[in-house]
């Protein structure tokens, strides 16, 4: 944890969103960390928070073993906000009355401010925000009072100004509530009053400090693969560490196009060098006949660490002992993954860097990430001068191409599915599209369909074409990329790719979907 004292601390209660409510304050320049919902009253003590953010959730305050503020939050004295399900909490903890709601809200409302208070600072009186509940405050408790109202929730945002808490029935983390930063931005400088404390440049100044300390002399795997995370990573490790860093890029036989090849030259012009095993025969053989993607994951996990072990015991013949293993782990993979920081979420997936690790693993693990989000390590490798060619490539799963193709994955699967999603991040940069998507890439569907090439009847495979925009990935809405191009990409995957007759566009935003399809 980079900062110990006058951070801002989310309490998860349960709500997809409460990571984004960390990564809006961090944008801010403030440190902010999400934490469950019932931290004991120690470690909160501990931390010194200057304020408390309590998050929304999928729960009744009525329901049994729901979530509730425990008195310790309480007995800090600090300004406390609460969203959506942590409104709820706030008036059921203080005496107030919640209720189901007549009319379920969920999505835009408008809401109207009734009294001028700082929350609302510099802001209109009437503008659109994110709903999402199914119960309403039906009665603010003793020593409240209601600041603004909506449509369907007349205790839309309440306080308690003695007090400092504040509580708001809509979200304000998310990019559909309009000024939803500002209003965060308000409760932290102007009720909270606390001075900025979070830049990457001290980030990368105290974690190389840090790193220094903790590794010493001796040296430090890394898998690298060639993505955002883990290449900001070497950068971070070779200023620390030196020479002491050794990157490993295993060939998975699972990678984009040429992906080799561009992560060894430019690595080798960033005076870094890379020990790369070629594994591919050992993952394809893992992988007949698995259809189910969880066990993909696994077995792609498994098989990778084992070619890394095997890696390092040859190593070690000419390095000595190797003590760490560096993982580029970011905070949305913890979240995701379920681990002990977030309790009260239901599992989306098994992320690659987060389980399925032996529990013999012979070597210490190195997360210097697992705090940050995706944009903050984007503006580290800024920072130490990684190219923009690895700096703004699109997020690419660790299991790789496996989780993209539906179905058994074969050479020839991966082969074919390998040059469709080429074709069309090739196309996406030759019109400039590249950097208007959060990510773009191609699925191979496990189904055949009826076609007509040339003369002849086909019965062959189909691609989905996937892109979204996103600020994250945690939640994303689907690319309304020109027609034209799905037109130009969709011709050339059929013309140029044996075995495709025919192309898709998935039109599905995060949620109700993932990102991936696997």
């Amino acid at each position: 944890m980079p900062l110990k004292e006058n951070i801002i601390v989310i309490l998860d209660f349960g709500s997809q969103y409460s990571q984004l409510i960390v990564r809006k304050v961090r944008e801010l320049g403030y440190y902010a960390e999400l934490f469950p919902w019932d931290i004991s009253e120690s470690e909160l003590l501990k931390m010194k928070p200057a304020a408390i953010i309590l998050s929304g959730g999928p729960y009744s305050v009525y329901e049994k073993g729901s979530p509730y503020i425990h008195d310790s939050i309480l007995s800090l004295g600090v300004p406390i906000l609460g969203i959506c399900y942590g409104l709820q909490a706030l008036v059921y903890k203080f005496g107030g009355k919640v209720e189901k709601s007549s009319k379920r809200e969920f999505g835009h409302s408008i809401l109207e401010i009734l009294d001028n208070d700082p929350l609302f600072e510099g802001l209109p009186k009437r503008f659109d925000v994110w709903m999402s509940h199914s119960d309403r405050v039906e009665e603010i408790p003793k020593g409240f009072s209601v600041i603004a109202s909506s449509e369907n929730s007349p205790f839309a945002v309440i306080k308690n100004e003695r007090a400092k808490i504040y509580g708001v029935q809509f979200h304000p983390e998310v990019s559909h509530t309009k000024f939803g930063k500002k209003i965060i931005s308000n409760f932290i400088e102007k009720i909270v009053g606390l001075q900025r404390n979070w830049e990457m440049d001290d980030f990368i100044n105290s974690k190389v400090n840090e790193l220094k300390e903790i590794i010493g002399d001796e040296k430090v795997l890394l898998g690298l693969s060639g993505g955002v995370d883990s290449s900001v990573l070497a950068l971070l490790l070779k200023r620390a560490i030196g020479d002491n860093l050794i990157p490993i890029f295993v060939d998975t036989g699972l990678m984009r196009l040429n992906e080799k090849e561009e992560i060894y030259n430019t690595f080798k012009d960033l005076k870094i060098n890379i020990e790369i095993v070629d594994a591919k025969d050992r993952f394809f053989k893992a992988l007949k006949g698995v259809m189910d993607p969880e066990k993909k994951r696994k077995i792609i996990g498994h098989v990778f660490i084992d070619v890394f072990y095997e890696t390092t015991k040859k190593l070690e013949k000419n390095y000595g002992k190797i003590e760490f293993l560096a993982q580029g782990t970011l905070y949305p993979d913890l979240i995701e993954s379920k681990v002990a920081e977030r309790k009260a979420s239901v599992k989306i997936k098994t992320h690659h860097n987060v389980g399925g690790l032996p529990e013999n693993l012979p070597f210490k693990i190195i997360e210097p990430f697992r705090y940050l989000f995706k944009d903050e390590v984007r503006k580290i490798g800024k920072i130490l001068g990684l190219p923009e060619n690895i700096l703004y490539r699109h997020p690419f799963p660790g299991p790789g191409l496996a989780v993209r193709i539906l179905g058994e994955v074969t050479e020839e699967s991966v082969e074919r599915l390998r040059k469709a999603d080429h074709i069309f991040n090739e196309e996406l940069k030759k019109q400039g599209l590249y950097n208007e998507v959060w990510q773009a890439f191609a699925v191979l569907l496990p189904i055949k369909t009826v076609g007509v090439k040339g003369d002849y009847r086909t019965y062959e495979n189909v691609i989905a074409l996937r892109a979204v925009t996103s600020e994250d990935g945690m939640t994303a809405d689907w690319a309304r990329l020109p027609y034209d191009f799905i037109n130009v990409v969709t011709k050339r995957i059929i013309n140029e790719v044996e075995g495709i007759n025919r192309v898709v566009y998935d039109v599905t935003s995060k949620p109700p979907a993932t990102i991936e399809w696997e």
